[in-house]
């Protein structure tokens, strides 16, 4: 008997090796976002998935799906479920352009695939050839899916009799189909569409029997008699019944019932409800176009309404001296993406960029023209439209001329809530190689003569803000990051190739090269959000220009973000508790700051850990406090313990939970980007200042609500120069 169940296991590991392909994670989906490329998904008109991207949707669905949600769900409505519901869909509307009201569809396309997920574990690695269970060890290829308990779980669940009994009466229900679909992983929404293309019908949708059909049409290209006499049946039943009849055709000539919920031969996602919906009668081309001029007229009205509520705003700003309207309805305090528009000859978009709404802000040393803003301009749309303020100092009279530079701009022509990345930016973002090269030398030769006008100005309001001990800074250039972008411009780099860069044991405990390549230069350049290579490699720059010089490396040591990050705390917390004692234990006879650069999934956070005092600082440039996440505490905790344990440290029972938990009133990012930013500075200014102790509220030297544009670019700009100090584009 031992040996038969030894051959039966043998069977089910050389069943797993035949399993070529790897597992789904669609990189290319996550990748494309990180450079600004949202995909458009396409619907027919009854509500189905159909190309283009509706296969890679699906396949982006499946993979979540098999990451969010453990394969013991046998319920999909358990309300248990809702938060990991909620991530799924937030991250498929991060990822594809996709309307709130098809929320519903891809959740019961999530339960649809678990589903499928499970029954493809279970017949694959469970199942003998003749159906039989099979006590297989969790498949080597899903480790990083399921874990060791889930797996146990969940072949206990399907040694169930119960379970068992409604498994075998399915199995023999779907042996031998007498119709069998033979278009694979094709559903019926996609075929509708390849027939409609490839025949070049005017027509939307084709009746369920035709569907039906061709669903059963293989390789050969001819049905079976079966399929045609049940096609013969549905066309001689449409000529004899009423049209509210026809969504019973196909039932009433395979003589099954229709079941509730569901329309025979339209395939998933289609419903009696959304085809009665849609049958309602199409408006006339007459109705369509009052349709329009209404629409039309109301926006004008909007229109009209806004700018006279504008200029009202900038004639009590006027009367008041304001240099700006600080408070304009619609344009937040501080600095926000923007698209640029102008009213003549007619009202359209001209250009994007950031208006900087601040108050008391100067453009090149004089005051804003009344009812303008400071506006800084990153792309044009409409090159040479003209400039309604032209600019002076830079001689820009033109969009394409004031790139790279700051305007007047007037209020009430800008519109916020122009994001970066965006579809359009993904181009720019693929160095062009004729253009780039004129536009980078204009943005270092207007950012010089800005530096030069503005450095008395800028260290006159760090004065004024009451800000102490603080150095007024230059205003940092773009030299850096343009000098860099023209070097990878003659490399290969903006075409897949990568480049490494070394990282000695003394940062990270190990030893290894860093990949970097087009995506996270992209994300420099492009002000998006940073990945781990980026932080990786600005903790390089640290370590070689703050730490070592002054011999801080004896204070200051990091935790790899790679290996100390939420995703394997989940996953595999021996792991991440087995490294982190370890650098701690290398360094247990010396008092010690350690920075661990905390991605959450989605965010950066910084965690500074003083394992000698038992003190946690927790950096949070979103307000959050730790216990947003759980799983982070426990394993600090842990680790902080086992490290009192192993140095022997003897303390009593009041005492062994005396770990301190410090959030920081740090500051605080203003968008959805920034968080990578603003943790390399948390870093950089601790370290700069050299001290293992972290205020409250955070150090005074550097106190403020949140980190400027110029403070960022600063990060940025060291960034490149230190790439271009390595010899990456070599």
């Amino acid at each position: 008997m031992a040996d038969d169940q030894h051959e039966e296991v043998s069977k089910k590991v050389s069943a797993e090796e035949e399993i070529r392909r790897g597992i789904t994670v669609m990189r290319r989906v996550v990748q494309g976002r990180s450079r600004g490329i949202i995909l458009d998904v396409c619907w027919n008109n009854q509500g189905q998935l159909i190309e283009p991207n509706g296969h890679t949707l699906t396949s982006f669905i499946g993979a979540l799906v098999r990451n969010e949600i453990p394969i013991t769900c046998d319920d999909w409505r358990n309300k248990e479920l809702n938060e990991s519901k909620e991530k799924i869909w937030s991250e498929i509307k991060r990822c594809f352009n996709i309307e709130e009201e098809r929320r519903g569809f891809c959740m019961k396309l999530a339960g649809k695939l678990l589903r499928g997920f499970r029954t493809f574990l279970s017949s694959k690695f469970l199942k003998d050839a003749d159906g039989n269970f099979v006590d297989a060890e969790l498949p080597k290829k899903y480790e990083s899916l399921i874990s060791t308990e889930e797996w146990e779980a969940f072949k206990s669940k399907r040694q169930d009799p119960v379970f068992q009994r409604i498994s075998a009466t399915n199995r023999e229900r779907a042996s031998s189909p007498a119709y069998p679909y033979r278009k694979g992983r094709v559903g019926y929404g996609r075929l509708e569409q390849s027939m409609l293309q490839k025949e070049e019908s005017s027509e939307t949708s084709l009746p369920a029997h035709v569907l039906w059909k061709e669903a059963r049409v293989g390789k050969s290209g001819v049905p079976q008699e079966e399929v045609l006499h049940v096609y013969q049946k549905c066309e001689e039943l449409s000529q004899s019944l009423s049209p509210d009849d026809t969504k019973g055709i196909l039932s009433r000539a395979l003589d099954v019932p229709q079941y509730s919920g569901r329309v025979r031969g339209k395939g998933f996602g289609v419903t009696p409800t959304s085809l009665s919906i849609k049958k309602g009668k199409a408006p006339s081309n007459r109705e369509l176009h009052a349709r329009l001029e209404a629409m039309q007229a109301e926006l004008d009205a909007l229109r009209r309404e806004r700018e006279a509520s504008a200029s009202t705003v900038y004639r009590d700003a006027s009367d008041k001296n304001s240099i700006n309207c600080t408070f304009q309805p619609n344009i937040p305090e501080g600095i926000s993406h923007c698209q640029l528009y102008l009213s003549s000859p007619y009202y359209r978009m001209v250009g994007k960029g950031k208006v900087h709404n601040v108050s008391g802000v100067l453009l090149h040393t004089r005051e804003l023209p009344a009812g303008c803003l400071k506006v800084s301009v990153d792309i044009a749309v409409e090159p040479n439209a003209a400039l309604s303020y032209p600019s002076d100092d830079s001689d820009a009279t033109t969009v394409h001329e004031a790139v790279g530079s700051f305007v007047a701009w007037p209020t009430n022509l800008i519109c916020v809530g122009y994001e970066t990345p965006t579809k359009s930016k993904s181009k720019d973002n693929a160095i062009p190689r004729h253009t780039e090269s004129t536009v980078s030398r204009k943005e270092v030769s207007n950012a010089s003569a800005q530096q030069k006008k503005e450095v008395s100005n800028a260290s006159a309001r760090v004065k004024s803000s009451g800000a102490k001990k603080t150095v007024a800074r230059k205003k940092p250039t773009t030299k850096y990051r343009s000098c860099l972008r023209t070097f990878l411009e003659m490399t290969d780099i903006p075409t897949g190739g990568v480049r490494n860069v070394h990282m000695e044991v003394g940062i990270f405990g190990f030893d290894y090269d860093q990949m970097i390549g087009n995506e996270d230069f992209m994300q420099v350049f492009g002000h998006e959000e940073i990945g781990v290579n980026v932080v990786n490699t600005y903790i390089r720059f640290l370590y070689d220009k703050l730490m070592r010089p002054n011999d801080l490396d004896e204070s200051f040591g990091f935790l790899a973000p790679a290996t100390v990050n939420l995703g394997l705390i989940l996953n595999r917390p021996d792991t991440v508790t087995e490294y982190v004692l370890r650098i701690l234990m290398d360094n247990k006879d010396a008092e010690k700051l350690f920075f661990i650069p905390f991605n959450t999934g989605g965010h950066w956070l910084l965690l500074a850990i003083n394992p000698i005092r038992e003190i946690v600082y927790y950096l949070d440039s979103l307000g959050n406090d730790w216990t947003t996440y759980p799983d982070m505490k426990v394993l600090i905790d842990t680790v902080l313990q086992a490290f009192r344990t192993q140095r022997d440290i003897q303390t009593s029972r009041r005492g062994a939970n005396s770990i301190t938990w410090i959030k920081v009133a740090c500051p605080q990012q203003r968008n959805q980007i920034d968080c990578g930013y603003f943790m390399l500075r948390f870093m950089r200014d601790t370290l700069a200042l050299g001290r293992l102790m972290i205020p409250t509220d955070y150090f005074e030297e550097f106190k403020c609500a949140f980190y400027t544009k110029d403070q960022v670019d600063e990060i940025k700009e060291e960034w490149c120069q230190f790439m271009i100090e390595l010899n990456v584009f070599s």
